[in-house]
């Protein structure tokens, strides 16, 4: 039998971490985590539960001086609703609609989906895009890190073993747009996702599903300042794989078309 400990404070998750217990596991809307303790699979690997579903504090959007506040706990439901997502950063609230169905929108959480680090992650292009910042916090305190340095390798992160997500700070300058490529309209694991945002300092480009990390499109960026090919400048930035949803060939391309689109509507 795994150990449990369902914090109802930040303060009672923290002392948790402190410990460093081996093998400790976050456990958030479980959306994840659940599917491999049913499936038996990594048991081994896990030698106690954190629940922080019932911490408060990690939970609400707010906008505090052009920048929205996100919990780490925000479900997808609760971005659908929030009139603050509405009004500052509408395509965070749609391609929360494409995540799954209605008991994934209600249990999931925008924090699983940064931690777990999934190059399909829906949201991460998006926050990747708008140049979003990961609050992380534990007993040693508190420090943001840029969405851009946060991914390090395939589901490798720079969240330290005595910290947890506590909340994402994204500055709202510009349009943001996104396209999701799936097998279906709905209920479908991203092939492809793209996500673009016109601000002041130019335009920023996030990818999914196209490398081992959600990552910036730094040289397709360069190529749409300053007016070059964009759709070239991303063959340079991305490397996608054979799966059993795509293969590389049909992701280049795809991811090829989507910018080019995106372009279009920015």
């Amino acid at each position: 039998m795994i150990p449990v400990t369902s914090a109802r404070s930040l303060q009672e998750a923290f002392d948790v971490l402190a410990r460093r217990t081996p093998g400790l596991r976050v456990l958030a809307g479980g959306t994840d985590l659940m599917v491999a303790v049913n499936a038996r699979i990594g048991l081994e690997r896990i030698g106690h539960v954190l629940d922080i579903w019932r911490v408060p504090e990690l939970r609400g959007v707010t906008w505090h001086d052009g920048t929205l506040r996100i919990g780490a706990l925000t479900t997808y439901t609760d971005l659908m609703r929030s009139e603050l997502i509405r009004e500052r950063l509408p395509a965070l609230g749609m391609v929360s609609r494409e995540v799954g169905a209605w008991a994934i929108q209600n249990r999931g959480t925008i924090g699983g989906n940064v931690c777990n680090a999934s190059p399909a992650g829906d949201t991460l292009p998006l926050l990747l895009a708008a140049e979003a910042r990961f609050v992380l916090g534990g007993p040693r305190g508190e420090r943001a890190v840029a969405a851009d340095q946060f991914f390090l390798a395939y589901r490798k992160t720079a969240l330290g073993a005595d910290e947890l997500l506590l909340r994402i700070e994204v500055p709202v300058s510009g349009r943001l747009v996104y396209r999701k490529v799936g097998t279906r309209k709905a209920q479908s694991v991203s092939r492809v996702i793209l996500a673009a945002c016109r601000g002041p300092a130019g335009v920023r480009i996030g990818a999914g599903c196209v490398a081992p990390i959600p990552l910036r499109c730094r040289h397709a960026e360069a190529a749409a300042g300053s007016g070059g090919d964009a759709r070239a400048a991303l063959e340079r930035d991305i490397t996608p794989i054979d799966d059993v949803r795509a293969t590389a060939l049909y992701r280049s391309r795809v991811a090829g078309n989507v910018l080019v689109r995106l372009l279009e509507a920015l």
